[in-house]
């Protein structure tokens, strides 16, 4: 009998036709077309673990799983294995034998969201999916300043939408940047983990800020307050992308993907 290996995967993929990554019941999700193309590639049936619950048309750029089988087949040539199987908005970039205590999000110690505006007066018909078009004025500058301020150890009650039960809410949040190139502007938050939705929410009370409805100086009274409704809203999904997952064990493979679209 061959001996079962731990086996890490680094993908991406375009979430617009997915109902999120976490497989579901009545519902295409990115797990379950990967779970598929796995049983194809190796011929046996597998159990998938994901490094994020990226919801419904979130993208990701560089997402990490990893699966326990007894295939024969070379972590070099597994990807092409696997993406025959796969459909063309998945694709499978590398793949590597890990330890066998190596899990996608358990043994994660920070990630890495991106969310994508493009900054126009009118819309760009092939980045409808990609980016959320904003034809209104931003103060740039106001974003940044903000932007600072949740940077740290926070109760970030304030920025999350109800879903996954959480024993805390409380979360470290490692860096947040605002980036422009070209008319696309970026928001990059990298933290140990993440609330549902709490990016997005973080995104549209910059955009609030950036549109002078909130001050660029609220942020700390707001995560006090622990109110979501004094926060902005919720950006939509289809503007934000997962960029970046470390861990305590090294992959073969950069953490991060580059910053800036092109794309991303």
């Amino acid at each position: 009998m061959d001996t079962p290996r731990n086996i890490a995967l680094l993908l991406a993929y375009d979430g617009s036709a997915y109902h999120g990554w976490q497989i579901q019941k009545n519902a295409v999700t990115v797990a379950a077309a990967l779970s598929g193309a796995l049983q194809k590639a190796t011929g046996r049936p597998v159990t998938l673990h994901g490094c994020g619950r990226t919801d419904a048309g979130v993208h990701a750029r560089r997402y990490v799983a990893n699966f326990i089988s007894a295939t024969r087949i070379p972590a070099e040539r597994l990807p092409y294995a696997v993406n025959t199987h796969l459909p063309d908005d998945i694709s499978v970039f590398a793949a590597a034998d890990v330890p066998d205590d190596f899990h996608a999000i358990n043994s994660c110690v920070r990630k890495e969201y991106t969310y994508c505006l493009y900054t126009a007066r009118h819309p760009d018909p092939l980045l409808h999916r990609r980016a959320l078009f904003w034809p209104y004025p931003l103060d740039a500058d106001a974003l940044r300043r903000a932007a600072g301020d949740f940077v740290g150890t926070h109760d970030f009650a304030a920025f999350r939408s109800v879903g996954t039960p959480v024993k805390s809410t409380v979360r470290t949040v490692f860096s947040c940047d605002v980036s422009a190139r070209g008319r696309t502007l970026q928001v990059a938050v990298s933290a140990n983990g993440f609330l549902y939705n709490m990016v997005r929410a973080i995104v549209g009370t910059l955009l609030y800020v950036g549109q002078g409805k909130i001050a660029p100086d609220a942020v700390p009274a707001l995560l006090r307050a622990g109110d979501r409704a004094r926060a902005g809203p919720t950006a939509p999904p289809h503007g934000l992308y997962m960029t970046g997952v470390w861990y305590d064990t090294a992959l073969p493979w950069p953490a991060a993907a580059r910053r800036g679209p092109d794309w991303l």
